[in-house]
């Protein structure tokens, strides 16, 4: 009997940059943390969510310069990028944690991110963390 795994997405966002709508997640399983501002989301708030189970991380923000914190979006790419750096160091693949500048009225582009994050996670494959508990 083969075994499927449903990939565990974590995806970090604004109030600003993403509204859920029915279906948006059929393919996966997703855990939403919402936050006053992106700039809000912390290091040790993204290793965790790995740590967590999950195969992949999306940290959605404000599009550029459209920040009510004005540098908000700025701040989280910045952590996002240390962030990937160290995944890169630890051999999880720094391609398991992206940014995206999103607004919540466009459902159809987050959709389309989910979507390229399972079709990159077919190639990454599962949160290498996890293997021990198998």
């Amino acid at each position: 009997m083969e075994i499927h795994n449903t990939p565990k997405l974590t995806l970090f966002h604004c109030i600003n940059s993403f509204e859920e709508t029915p279906s948006m997640f059929d393919n996966c399983q997703v855990k939403t943390v919402k936050m006053a501002c992106a700039s809000m989301t912390k290091d040790i708030h993204l290793l965790r969510a790995f740590e967590a189970g999950s195969d992949a991380v999306l940290v959605l923000v404000c599009p550029d310069k459209g920040c009510r914190y004005a540098q908000g979006s700025i701040r989280a790419k910045k952590r996002v990028d240390y962030v990937k750096t160290i995944l890169d160091d630890i051999g999880m693949d720094g391609r398991r944690l992206s940014i995206f500048n999103t607004t919540a009225k466009d459902s159809r582009a987050i959709t389309d991110i989910i979507q390229k994050t399972l079709v990159a996670l077919e190639t990454i494959g599962p949160n290498p963390a996890l293997n021990h508990l198998n």
